[in-house]
């Protein structure tokens, strides 16, 4: 934003450091991360954690990738097994004992617990607008849902959010939800005419408001302070791009709308921010407990909020919501996924640990990576798995009672695509492909319980080789594929789009989606 148009906001709206704060209220915790951090560490009576290792494999401390070193703590966590030792054998036992056990755990000991007083949101409409993607006719709107933050007025969190649609749909379609910053594609601009009376207007405020304004203004009489952009494509035919159209082309071309909701608008992707967003909004300002929700927890309830709109949308069908992310973003997916059974499917991208990989692998990135510096993505608890002296002893991945198959299995029997890419084009052997093969595999047995297909190998997670890349999609409702591209799930996206078409039924007329 240019500064005389900065100068024009602030005459219409006026600065926010004037508005009456309530003085009854306690202010928020101004906490670095490393004070957070150590914050936590104290509640749980924390001395020391394990550092994590490095992603430089030239150093000292480099992640493990040696094959024989990958699986230190090579049993899992029972899946189908009730605490009590009974055999989980029918689909209402899994609803009704197994499942909620697991959700108990995982919910204690790795993302946090959502409070009971989360706020309520309203979502408003900012802007609708007829836009084009790909050449195709949309409505964008552009959203924004604001969360009740009446019994703490010192912080407010306002959830971003951008829902386009195909223009010519002949009824509601699905759509793909995924975590981006929110952005209409496309904004429809005016007419040169009308461009002309929105500066002459411009001018003319800015003149009144600040004689020294006023004197630059009258110095260079042809500025505007709103130029029109240079045309992107020139007339006639758009060229043929490298490789796939863009993912919102994509899902466009295929009937779909898609949604952006912004993770930052929810909560920060730091430690200093706990305090802020909406995880402090519910705890007034103060520090978490220790079984109180991370950020990923509360990107995923962010989610679930934009969902609450979506079935308000008649344009909108809502029994068809997919959700989509890519690294901490594909963790938050999945998480996502797991926890909001009216989301209908997800595309899980290159998500590492905390997302589909297991916990109790040895390669690249280790459970001490998220007790360490992203520690504020998941429950305080979770840091007593990279704890090396504490008041309980010590403690490491092998020790939590729950592992990411578990998570992959809450997914079931909704269609679940997890998609990771190559190292050699930049999705890192960090993020421990092998690893989310394995988690997947294992998670099988639930999927095939409530009458889904999992994987078609067998669930034996220990012998299973990963299949090569650019092949597949491998399975049925859940599906495993790597792409030969890097941290990105883009290459997948046609194959996301073309297997959930199939197992939902979903084939619009004049659909155009590329076929894989």
């Amino acid at each position: 934003m240019n500064k005389s148009l900065s100068v024009l906001f602030l005459l219409l709206y006026g600065s926010l450091s004037a508005q009456n704060i309530p003085a009854n209220y306690p202010p928020p915790v101004q906490f670095t991360a490393q004070q957070d951090h150590q914050n936590m560490m104290e509640q749980l009576g924390i001395k020391a954690l394990r550092p994590g290792p490095s992603g430089n494999e030239n150093a000292p401390n480099h992640a493990n990738y040696e094959p024989t070193m990958a699986n230190p703590y090579p049993n899992l966590p029972e899946l189908m097994t009730l605490k009590n030792g009974k055999k989980v054998t029918t689909p209402e036992m899994w609803w009704n004992q197994r499942r909620p056990e697991i959700v108990e755990d995982i919910e204690r000991e790795v993302y946090g617990k959502l409070p009971k007083n989360i706020p309520n949101v309203t979502w408003k409409v900012l802007v609708t607008d007829r836009e084009v993607v790909g050449r195709i006719p949309v409505i964008a709107k552009q959203l924004v849902g604001r969360v009740d933050n009446s019994n703490y007025p010192l912080i407010s969190v306002n959830i971003a959010m951008t829902l386009v649609i195909p223009a010519d749909a002949k009824g509601p379609v699905p759509v793909l939800m995924m975590f981006g910053r929110s952005a209409l594609p496309a904004p429809a601009q005016p007419n040169q005419e009308g461009l002309d009376k929105i500066n002459a207007a411009l001018r003319d405020l800015l003149s009144k408001s600040d004689p020294d304004v006023k004197a630059i203004l009258e110095q260079y009489p042809a500025y505007n302070p709103i130029t029109r952009p240079a045309t992107a494509l020139p007339p006639g035919p758009p060229a043929t791009p490298a490789g796939d159209p863009p993912t919102a082309q994509q899902l466009i071309a295929a009937g779909w709308g898609y949604v952006l909701i912004d993770p930052a608008s929810i909560q920060a992707d730091n430690g200093a921010g706990i305090t802020r967003g909406i995880i402090g909004l519910v705890n007034k300002g103060q520090p978490r407990k220790p079984d109180d929700w991370g950020a990923l927890r509360a990107w995923a309830w962010g989610a679930a909020r934009g969902l609450d709109y979506l079935e308000s949308d008649p344009a909108v069908d809502s029994k068809r919501v997919g959700i989509e992310g890519v690294s901490r973003y594909g963790k938050a997916a999945l998480v996502t996924l797991a926890f909001e059974p009216r989301f209908a499917m997800g595309l899980i991208g290159s998500s590492g640990k905390g997302g589909a990989t297991l916990h109790r692998r040895n390669w690249g990135e280790a459970v001490e990576s998220l007790t360490g510096g992203e520690y504020y993505w998941m429950a305080g608890n979770f840091m007593k798995y990279g704890a090396s002296e504490s008041s309980f002893g010590s403690k490491n991945g092998g020790d939590i009672p729950v592992d990411q198959h578990q998570l992959i299995a809450l997914c079931a029997p909704r269609l679940t695509f997890i998609s990771y890419g190559i190292p050699e084009k930049g999705d890192a052997k960090w993020l421990d492909q092998q690893g989310s093969y394995m988690a997947a595999i294992a998670a099988g047995p639930a999927f095939k319980l409530l009458g889904a297909r999992d994987l078609g190998v067998s669930n034996d997670y220990k012998t299973e080789v990963m299949p090569a890349f650019n092949v597949g999609p491998i399975g049925g409702e859940l599906a495993w594929r790597q792409h030969d591209g890097g941290h990105t799930d883009a290459p997948n996206v046609k194959y996301f789009i073309s297997w959930a078409k199939k197992l939902m039924g979903y084939n619009p007329p004049g659909a155009t989606a590329a076929r894989p």
